[in-house]
């Protein structure tokens, strides 16, 4: 059916679903590295894999293909016909570059003759990639000297790739300038029941450089032969061993002596062609009219049947009709590319006459076939390595975030790269205690598993708030759990990080239960801010360890401390005073090992505050107001005089031992 030109508008989807043959990796990879600017094309859109789908010498469906030039139009807007134009003007980039330059440079001499020998070339590399599914070509001249491109193809919807091609060979391999354009595109059914798609272009053509045109406008040189030449027919079919004559009725005529030998009998005069040959190239009818057609074309017929009654035998060589008898003559060669192929044919080197270049092929393609097996095997050696590299490098970035999780990446990387990790001073930090109230009465009433249970998903939620202040996770022991602001960075805004997640950490704790109670759990916290020094400890586990006085009086703070409050020093206090952070003045407090030292317990600031327990503290001062200086000392401890129904209740939780 014939339809006007630009009338088929097709997706790539729909242009897949029609037919789906087979595209080497070399096509694939050509359209990849074109439309490769587009970073996100290849996962998000297309879903290629770039390493198994991306192989030059693998086969893949055409629907891969189009699966990644949808992605193309759909990233880039523009419709499916600009896409494969643009295409088909890469790929004869992509192939000049990657060795197929001089082959392409020395097809013909002129834009038309490098049409006509296309099948040629596709006949040739089809030796080296096999089952390929290639469009056939011919070119016609008209009176005004432009040309009618004919383009047949079983890929309906593909043509737009012809417009680009044509594009870019007028302009790179014959400095012309091509205008082309669609005159007519049919279908129509093939013998194998396929749907053949053939669109007819309308080329002009105009020259930049004048002296190549001159060079190729030489007269041609009229043939020599005398004029009575006459060769018999046995003579004509050992010559020719495997040419055939037949009628414009297509009835044999003449047939040469290794065809017969090939079919395994005599064929006689006037017996149909159809019956001993089926035509597998041009794509159509087997008549003396569609040959007269694709004339210049090279033609390809299968033997039905050989006698050994294995494999089919193929003819390939060129139609010549004879005007004189009105006969079309078909010289030609087997269409053989290996000597796998010979020994399947029962076909011998000796069979194959000296002059036909075949026997050069066979050898020469055995050694290229060899060469295509290594390079497919490094090309999956290839792919798997990167694939293994990818995995590998996934790999070490698990290790080494749990490697920073245990130590900090500077002094990770150090060690990574073999060398020693001197200690260093740090002359501010601010180190915060925390450990879980009647810790061991939970534990004597509950299982190990509920234990284990219960510190995991409390110190899950420390350690997210951990990354979300920016403090850094020195240890955990049992239910002690210890951080640190300004180690292993150095900075002087170390306390209000470690006074934030002090509060968060109160309220974490108030969300995980007791598995021996099944209330939510308290904790004692307790910060001090003052020099320390940081070291790795250790070759076997290193552990990334603080010293100083500085860790002991953090440490005080936590084990004087109250249940559910933040207990602070006076130097964090310092500190915080003017941060707008809330305390209240606990007083002056005896402390192990410190003597009395002025507490207080952290409220927090701007709406992100404790929620206070209901204890004898909550009639303290809050820091920095007139009631702070009215407090007094009991038992030892300098205080708020409490009211007096909770006198004796403030004296007794006060007394520290």
């Amino acid at each position: 059916m014939g339809l006007r030109p630009g009338a088929q508008e097709e997706s790539a989807s729909s242009v897949c679903m029609q037919h789906p043959p087979l595209q080497f990796g070399r096509i694939v990879t050509s359209g990849y590295f074109n439309f490769g600017r587009y970073k996100f094309i290849r996962w998000e859109k297309s879903q290629l894999d770039e390493n198994e789908d991306f192989m030059i010498f693998h086969q893949y469906t055409d629907q891969l293909t189009n699966t990644l030039i949808g992605a193309v139009c759909e990233v880039a807007g523009a419709p499916l016909a600009t896409v494969l134009e643009i295409f088909g003007e890469y790929f004869l980039q992509y192939c000049l570059r990657h060795g197929y330059d001089k082959m392409l440079r020395t097809l013909g001499g002129d834009f038309k003759s490098f049409i006509q020998n296309l099948d040629s070339l596709h006949s040739l590399l089809a030796m080296s990639y096999k089952n390929i599914e290639a469009p056939s070509f011919r070119c016609e001249e008209l009176e005004d000297k432009s040309l009618q491109l004919h383009y047949y193809t079983i890929r309906p919807g593909l043509y737009p790739i012809v417009l680009g091609l044509v594009k870019a060979v007028s302009r790179d391999l014959y400095e012309q300038e091509a205008k082309i354009k669609v005159e007519n595109i049919s279908q129509h059914q093939i013998e194998d029941g396929k749907t053949q798609q053939h669109v007819v272009f309308r080329v002009t053509l105009h020259n930049k450089s004048n002296e190549k045109n001159a060079q190729q406008s030489l007269d041609r040189i009229s043939p020599y032969f005398p004029a009575q030449f006459k060769i018999s027919g046995l003579q004509f079919c050992s010559a020719f061993p495997y040419h055939l004559i037949f009628d414009e009725k297509m009835a044999i005529r003449q047939c040469g002596l290794s065809i017969q030998r090939l079919i395994g009998c005599k064929i006689k005069p006037g017996v149909s062609v159809h019956q001993y040959f089926t035509m597998i190239h041009p794509r159509m009818d087997f008549t003396v009219t569609n040959i007269q057609e694709f004339i210049n074309t090279v033609f390809m017929l299968s033997i039905k049947s050989t006698k050994n009654g294995n494999a089919r035998l193929v003819l390939k060589g060129q139609m010549i009709w004879l005007p004189d008898i009105r006969h079309m003559i078909f010289i030609s060669s087997p269409r053989i590319s290996s000597l796998t192929e010979l020994m399947e044919m029962n076909v011998f080197l000796s069979d194959i006459p000296i002059y036909d270049v075949t026997r050069e092929l066979v050898l020469l393609n055995q050694q290229r076939i060899a060469e295509i097996d290594i390079a497919k095997k490094l090309d999956e050696t290839t792919a798997e390595l990167k694939k293994t590299s990818m995995e590998l490098e996934l790999e070490k970035k698990k290790t080494e975030i749990l490697l920073y999780q245990m130590l900090p990446p500077k002094v990770a990387i150090e060690l990574k790269n073999g060398r020693s990790v001197e200690a260093e001073k740090f002359d501010q930090v601010t180190i915060l205690f925390s450990d879980i109230v009647t810790f061991t009465n939970i534990a004597a009433a509950s299982t190990p598993m509920d234990i284990v249970s219960m510190l995991n998903a409390l110190y899950q939620r420390f350690d997210k708030k951990t990354n979300e202040h920016g403090v850094y996770k020195v240890e955990t022991i049992g239910d002690a759990y210890m951080v640190v602001g300004g180690v292993p960075e150095k900075t002087e805004r170390h306390a209000e990080p470690v006074a934030d997640f002090s509060v968060d950490m109160v309220h974490e704790a108030e969300k995980v239960s007791s598995p021996a109670t099944g209330k939510p759990l308290q904790i004692r916290v307790g910060f001090h801010s003052g020099p320390v020094v940081a070291g790795v400890v250790g070759l076997k586990m290193p552990r990334y360890c603080l010293f100083g006085d500085t860790v002991n009086t953090a440490s005080r703070m936590e084990s004087h401390g109250i249940p559910a409050r933040i207990h602070v020093s006076p130097t964090a206090y310092k500190l915080l005073a003017d941060k707008g952070y809330e305390f209240r003045a606990r007083g002056q407090l005896e402390v192990k090992g410190k003597g009395l030292m002025s507490t207080y317990f952290l409220l927090g600031r701007d709406g992100h505050r404790v929620n206070e327990p209901d204890d004898a503290y909550m009639d303290l001062p809050i820091a920095g107001t007139e009631h702070d200086e009215e407090s007094k000392t009991i038992n030892g401890v300098k205080h708020k005089t409490p009211h007096s129904r909770n006198h004796k209740r403030h004296s007794k939780l006060c007394s520290i031992n």
